[in-house]
């Protein structure tokens, strides 16, 4: 049986670990429910009621999302698997992990023809699943310690960032997967090799696997990461040795046989162009700038925090002051290089997105279920009363304003507000009043915040979300075209309004025009959908082609991602002149 590690950083002592040997020891034992696979299942079903609801109901959103699942659909349409496109445009940005992961899941319980979203979002939501159950598997040989681990899998899998992208047909939330299992080997090895006990080969090749694996989904930042850990190790513990352990060159000899088939396929498949406008178009622009006007000044993650990890951001003061007064213990070390510098890196980066700081919410989850679990730590000083109660404050500000907005959000861009959601609201409050005046056990107090989770996730995924019918305009325009669709063997061209999530939703042959259509792009369209503002210069470049319209039907709403405002759009019928 092969061989890997079993961790308990409180000696340091590492003992051999088979693959099928994560149960717990004697030291870690944590009561019968966390003994066996018991841990395992009672994670997974959390994430299963925090990941399903709302996988099919909410409709596809612009733009990244539908532009992902889109070009999956081509895909499957075409029969080539190697260049990426979005219609007729290539989109030489991310790699193909994530459309090949996609694709297996249409291919297997849907097809190219449905318009339907959730097989496309299935991967991320068992990626999101994945990524806490390895929480979990590392972070009890990392800590010693069941409990511990448990209530960080938990406070992972009920973070708000991670719910919202495994609901998304997008690259995070399998790649989050792919860097857990990566830093986790990386994590084993380095402390294996820091007490001097053999590091066996399936570890290290799990290491390797997985950045390959990381690589397929989103290029540079999986292994970057791990650089990124790697020389802040070396660096703090004046000790470059250990990096030997991982076989470096025979690592990198076999990512780069798993990387360079595709790579080599789609370099000829594009003309040579895919890495190059994979740099200078998404890469770079990043790097240097806020591009598409997704910038913010540092410390922006920061302050974010206390909404993307919610309902654990409530245990953020004690898991970093827990984790920075232990630094010099390797378990600790590990995680705060796995945490602190990379976050620093992304405060710094002029483009800041949400999800760009999804990575390093594990080792955030291991600190704090690390600090929960022993109570949080000796009889904390002045300044860590003082940056607690922040914390506190803020997120009671936090939970406040999710639970009012349960409520006024369906009644502002929707048409009713269930009860069940009231309830909901009201649950979510009552928890965290519950969770704030009281002092509850350490594994009862992650119950509570999984408990807030869901009684917050479940209304918002079967009813508010899918219920803003405003927002929802493409949608809308696809209700009212089934109404009225274009002859057959003709297509829909849509005029001023050009969403992903349209095209998605009423196929590939969909045209986007602008004002003034071209001859190749009227000839074979039945049905036009036009946008009100465009609407007069629209039929005038109509009569120099000989054609007329007649109005069918109008749709009303919001365009949220081109910056909310309303929009009416007309379905007219074309005619001759």
């Amino acid at each position: 049986m092969h061989k890997l590690l079993r961790v308990v950083p409180a000696s340091r002592h590492i003992a051999p670990l088979t693959f099928s040997e994560f149960a717990p020891t004697e030291r870690d034992r944590g009561g019968a429910w966390l003994q066996g696979v018991r841990p395992y299942i009672l994670v997974s079903l959390l994430c299963l009621i925090l990941y399903v609801p709302g996988l099919a109901a909410i409709p596809p959103l612009d733009r990244d999302e539908a532009r992902f699942a889109q070009a999956t659909r081509q895909m499957l349409e075409t029969g080539d698997f190697i260049r990426i496109r979005f219609q007729d445009e290539a989109r030489n940005k991310k790699p193909i992990g994530i459309y090949w992961l996609q694709a297996a899941a249409v291919a297997a319980l849907s097809s190219a023809e449905s318009s339907a979203i959730w097989p496309y979002r299935l991967p991320s939501a068992l990626g999101a699943l994945l990524a806490v159950l390895l929480t979990f598997g590392f972070g009890s040989r990392f800590l010693g310690s069941r409990p511990a681990a448990f209530i960080a899998s938990v406070l992972l899998a009920s973070a708000l960032g991670l719910i919202a992208e495994a609901h998304l047909a997008k690259t995070d939330a399998a790649l989050l997967a792919a860097i857990v299992a990566g830093q986790g080997a990386l994590g084993l090895v380095y402390i294996a090799a820091r007490a001097g006990r053999h590091v066996s080969l399936p570890l290290v090749l799990l290491f390797w696997l997985a950045e390959a694996a990381a690589i397929l989904l989103k290029g540079p930042p999986g292994p970057l990461l791990a650089l990124l850990t790697v020389a802040v190790l070396s660096f703090t513990g004046w000790d470059l040795g250990w990096v030997k352990t991982l076989r470096p060159i025979l690592g990198s000899v076999l990512a780069g046989a798993i990387v360079a088939p595709w790579l080599i396929a789609v370099q000829g498949a594009t003309g040579g162009e895919f890495i190059s406008d994979s740099i200078s178009h998404d890469l770079v622009p990043k790097l240097v700038g806020a591009q598409e006007a997704h910038g913010a000044p540092p410390g922006y993650y920061l302050a974010l925090t206390v909404v993307s990890f919610w309902p654990g951001s409530l245990f953020l003061g004690p898991a970093l002051l827990q984790g920075w007064r232990r630094r010099r213990a390797e378990t600790e070390r590990f995680l705060l290089a796995w945490l602190v510098p990379a976050w620093i890196l992304f405060e710094l980066v002029p483009t800041k997105l949400p999800h760009y700081v999804l990575p390093l919410y594990p080792a955030l989850a291991l600190l704090a279920g690390s600090a929960v679990a022993e109570g949080f730590g000796s009889r904390p000083s002045s300044s860590a009363r003082f940056v607690n109660g922040v914390v506190k404050f803020l997120w009671a500000a936090v939970t406040f304003a999710l639970a009012v907005g349960l409520v006024v959000l369906p009644e502002r861009f929707g048409e009713t507000v269930p009860a069940i959601v009231i309830a909901g609201g009201l649950v979510v409050f009552g928890l965290a009043l519950t969770l704030l005046l009281q002092q509850w056990r350490p594994v009862f107090a992650a119950g509570l915040t999984a408990a807030m989770a869901v009684a917050f996730v479940l209304p918002a995924a079967l009813y508010v979300v899918p219920g803003l019918d405003s927002l929802w305009l493409s949608r809308s325009a696809a209700v009212a075209l089934a109404h009225h669709p274009p002859p057959p063997g003709e297509s829909v061209l849509s005029v001023g309004y050009s969403e992903p999530s349209l095209v998605f939703l009423l196929g590939t042959a969909t045209r986007l025009a602008t004002a003034a259509p071209s001859d190749r792009q009227l000839r074979g369209a039945g049905v036009a959908l036009v946008n009100e503002r465009y609407d007069p210069e629209f039929r005038r470049s109509l009569l120099k082609h000989g054609l007329t319209v007649r109005a069918l039907d109008r749709v009303e709403g919001r365009d949220y991602s081109a910056g909310g405002g309303k929009l009416v759009l007309t379905i007219y019928r074309l005619e001759p002149d």
